[in-house]
């Protein structure tokens, strides 16, 4: 990526900066799937979800202490967004068999956060922004005080794959941001984790 590329927290970002990220499928989900877990997902019409999305990623306000994401510019146009918060935020993980097979672990551990969604706006994509991306919500998680971040990435076999089931991104972004493999649950899916020094 050779255009001026930047990522700063979700409440640097307008809410109408990140809507345009949010587009087709993700604009239907609003990143609150992983968040609110499928039952309440599902009952949530699209402008509930986008009401619990505005007030958790804090848009429109700079001096917000917290925020649940990433959003990337560039060339001064948003282009790119990553979910990233403590994992027991993330309902849906709770209740899903990929990131606990095969491990023992408290799934209500707080200094461990996930990396839960990938969006890159069209127009954007295939330029490797995912790579930044990841880094960037890795470094995100330490600054807020994790311990570790975890993803459940994909891997693709270099096939175009539909963002519905990419949205957790493939394997390469995080094996350069540090990320191990901790796990393989399924054919398809990963469990990459970084563990910060203390």
């Amino acid at each position: 990526m050779t255009a001026p590329l930047r990522i700063a927290p979700a409440n640097e970002a307008s809410w109408v900066e990140l809507q345009l990220i949010l587009t087709g499928t993700a604009g239907r989900c609003q990143c609150t799937r992983q968040r609110l877990g499928d039952h309440d997902w599902y009952a949530a019409p699209v402008e509930q979800r986008a009401a619990i999305l505005r007030e958790a990623a804090g848009c429109d306000d700079p001096r917000a202490t917290r925020t649940v994401g990433l959003v990337a510019w560039v060339d001064d146009e948003p282009a790119g967004w990553v979910a990233v918060d403590a994992r027991p935020a993330y309902r849906r993980l709770r209740n899903s068999p990929v990131p606990w097979a095969g491990r023992l672990e408290d799934k209500d551990d707080e200094g461990v956060w996930a990396i839960a969604c990938l969006v890159v706006r069209h127009g954007f994509r295939h330029q490797g922004l995912t790579y930044p991306l990841v880094a960037a919500a890795a470094e995100h998680a330490r600054a807020q005080g994790a311990r570790a971040v975890e993803g459940y990435p994909m891997v693709t076999g270099g096939a175009e794959v539909t963002w519905d089931e990419l949205s957790v991104g493939p394997v390469g972004p995080f094996l350069a941001a540090g990320f191990t493999e901790v796990s393989r649950p399924t054919k398809r899916r990963r469990v990459m984790r970084l563990d910060f020094d203390a």
